[in-house]
């Protein structure tokens, strides 16, 4: 009896992994933008560099966000900055347009979530911010679950 009760309890806490929600953080991102375009960026604890982890890019990327992400110096502004960061689209200068907001997060010093290829205006920015504290508060759930469920494992190999 014991068995199945932490059993069903390990189930139940594994049941989304953190790698999935932020999959799925993004594709949301994306649609609140209104943008085929987002991505997830964390930042080390010195505040010296930024990476994308996660990012939802159209394999034709005809804006060439991808690019203009590697060669522009967002990466670098976004490891310095703890608000949101708006660039204006500008084609001439190769621009796609883009916006972040930063993640609250416990575990983590920095982290942000952006939208690219559009115009961006407070609108977006509100819903964007908004919801990056929802998915902030998610993502520390689900590792926090993430390690029940491993320590539950252990209980449960001593109770078979």
């Amino acid at each position: 009896m014991t068995s199945d009760c932490v059993k069903e309890l390990i189930e139940s806490f594994s049941h989304m992994a953190p790698d999935e929600l932020l999959d799925l953080v993004v594709r949301c991102a994306a649609a609140v933008g209104g943008t085929p375009y987002a991505g997830f960026v964390e930042v080390d604890p010195l505040q010296v560099r930024a990476r994308l982890s996660h990012v939802l890019i159209p394999q034709d990327d005809r804006l060439d966000v991808r690019a203009w992400l590697k060669e522009s110096d967002v990466l670098k502004e976004l490891a310095v900055s703890s608000g949101p960061v708006l660039v204006a689209r500008d084609p001439s200068m190769g621009a796609p347009g883009f916006l972040s907001v930063p993640v609250p997060l416990a575990t983590r010093d920095l982290a942000h979530l952006w939208v690219a290829g559009g115009r961006f205006t407070d609108r977006e920015e509100h819903l964007l911010g908004r919801l990056a504290l929802a998915c902030g508060r998610a993502l520390e759930a689900s590792r926090g679950l993430e390690a029940a469920a491993r320590m539950l494992r252990s209980v449960h190999a001593f109770t078979v």
